[in-house]
């Protein structure tokens, strides 16, 4: 994790005045014509095609944070309505993990086998379907079941997002994949924004975080007083903003911009010719000349001793399953083709499952425990959804400095996480045994900004560890693992801090802390 890894099957790039041949003989084709594809988006610099590419994958990241901030913001509200149980509580972050698993893995792969470009799409649009209809929910169960679908669209944004981004931008301009990162406190604090207008104004009174909550109506007898649907509307206005904005960002990536499918995902698959003409497309958005041609591409061809490249009459010819697994099952022989690639690949997978563990434990119930808190010092809700928004507008400062620490050769990716991580732990633990209204404030800001900080490096760092060909798959399977995780997370702390019993049990608090 050195600030020196580059993808492992990339080489530096070269001068526009470099020849085809050059660059060494130990290289694979499809290395050397990685070099021409770097050389040319180099010269592209930060074009106006970048600018648009790197805005539309920071959205991909608002929306990863965006709804996983907004479940932890309407839990209780959600539970006074619908009337679950306290020890359910976890089942709601157990349902959307298992569709951002799902999604990960699903994505990750798929990104590598039908393109960026399809990827990028889709995500976002089934997200938005499922994200609208999660405001409609009248029962536990299809809450549930809304929501793991949700999930699943948002699972492969960042995977998708950082592949993308890492393949468009210029290689001086790394440090930008990291600053992607920055989108993620943006949605959280958009969420919290929107969580303060709606929740305390559209809840049932008395609400959660006062003495004798109103009940649920499922849990009364009729005519008894309960939280009804009518009187609680502050969650569902919520996750139709939510939905509304996530189909907005579909809009942009579909509709208003148009994006080119990566040249290198193009040529990893054979279609140079194709991967030409994007290059070109591109250079003109950026008013420019185009210096890679098809000519360069298939006189590396002939050096390799390669006749021809897949052509349109090849698109056509259908293959059978077994020719497909067998093509695919190639590339993810290459995660562990050497000791080198084994020991990168599992210290990644590690770092995801540690980290996505905690960031779900604290993303579900901290703002709980924050509103149980602050009810213990006389604290108004109004107050306590304030705060979320102090609390997490520091994250933005925190991907920046991680973006700084990215490219200091004397501290590099891998002190960067180390410190954040390491002092992200100490904000929670000195967390779980004080309780004013500075400490719980600032705590929880603390632990916010190491934790952007830690996720700008992790997320922009991944995909440079990764060859373009098997990109997309190793960034998702990692994000993968992180999910899976993330399921395992809340299942355990349901059971030690059930969301209805916090106020009378803050021992559970500490615990799960």
């Amino acid at each position: 994790m050195e600030k020196n890894t580059v993808a492992p099957t990339e080489s530096p790039p070269v001068s526009p005045s470099s020849s085809v041949d050059t660059d060494g003989e130990d290289l694979t084709l499809f290395e050397k014509k990685c070099l021409l594809i770097n050389r040319e988006t180099d010269g592209n610099g930060m074009g106006k095609y970048q600018w648009y590419v790197w805005f539309l994958c920071g959205f991909g990241y608002l929306l990863d944070l965006l709804w996983a901030q907004a479940f932890g913001l309407i839990l209780q509200s959600l539970e006074q309505e619908l009337g679950f149980s306290g020890n359910e509580s976890g089942n709601i972050s157990v349902a959307f993990s298992a569709g951002l698993t799902a999604g990960a893995f699903t994505w990750g792969v798929l990104v590598d086998i039908i393109g960026r470009k399809w990827a990028f799409n889709l995500t976002c649009f089934i997200t938005a379907v499922f994200g609208l209809g999660l405001g409609g929910c009248n029962t536990y169960n299809a809450f549930l079941v809304v929501t793991a679908f949700t999930g699943f669209g948002i699972g492969g944004n960042i995977p998708i997002d950082t592949t993308i981004c890492l393949e468009c931008i210029p290689q001086d301009r790394r440090f930008m994949l990291a600053l992607l990162s920055i989108f993620q406190p943006i949605g959280v604090v958009i969420t919290s924004v929107l969580a303060y207008a709606y929740i305390p104004n559209y809840s049932c009174s008395p609400n959660f975080s006062q003495p004798d909550p109103l009940p649920s109506c499922k849990n009364v007898a009729d005519g008894q007083p309960c939280c009804t649907k009518d009187s609680n509307m502050g969650w569902r206005y919520l996750l139709f903003t939510l939905g509304a904005i996530t189909l907005g960002v579909f809009l942009l990536r579909s509709v208003i911009f148009r994006f080119k499918e990566s040249p290198k995902f193009l040529v990893a698959r054979g279609k140079d010719q194709k991967a030409v003409e994007v290059l070109q497309a591109i250079a003109r958005m950026n008013k420019r000349s185009c210096s890679v041609t098809l000519s360069e591409f298939e006189e590396l061809n002939h050096q390799h001793k390669i006749s021809r490249v897949i052509t349109e009459a090849d698109e056509g010819k259908k293959k059978t399953w077994n020719d497909i697994f067998a093509e695919e099952g190639l590339r993810y022989r290459e995660l562990f083709k050497d000791q080198q690639m084994i020991r990168l690949t599992i210290l990644v997978w590690i770092t995801y499952a540690c980290d996505f563990w905690g960031f779900t434990l604290a993303g579900t119930y901290l703002p709980s425990i924050l509103a149980i808190k602050n009810s213990e010092i006389n604290l108004s809700l109004q107050h306590t959804y304030r705060s979320y928004i102090a609390i997490y507008a520091p994250g933005i400062v925190g991907v920046v400095v991680g973006s700084m620490m990215y490219g200091v050769p004397t501290i590099g990716r891998k002190l960067a996480m180390v410190i954040s991580s390491g002092l992200m732990g100490a904000s929670i633990f000195i967390f779980s045994t004080v309780n004013s209204e500075a400490s719980n404030i600032g705590l929880n800001a603390m632990e916010y900004f190491f934790q952007s900080m830690f996720n700008a490096v992790l997320y922009g760092w991944t995909p440079e560890a990764f060859p373009a060909p098997i990109r997309g798959t190793a960034c998702g399977i990692a994000a993968f693992w992180g999910r899976l995780f993330s399921i395992l997370a809340p299942l355990i702390a349901q059971s030690r801090i059930p969301t209805s019993g916090l106020a009378d049990n803050p021992e559970s608090i500490n615990t799960v802390l």
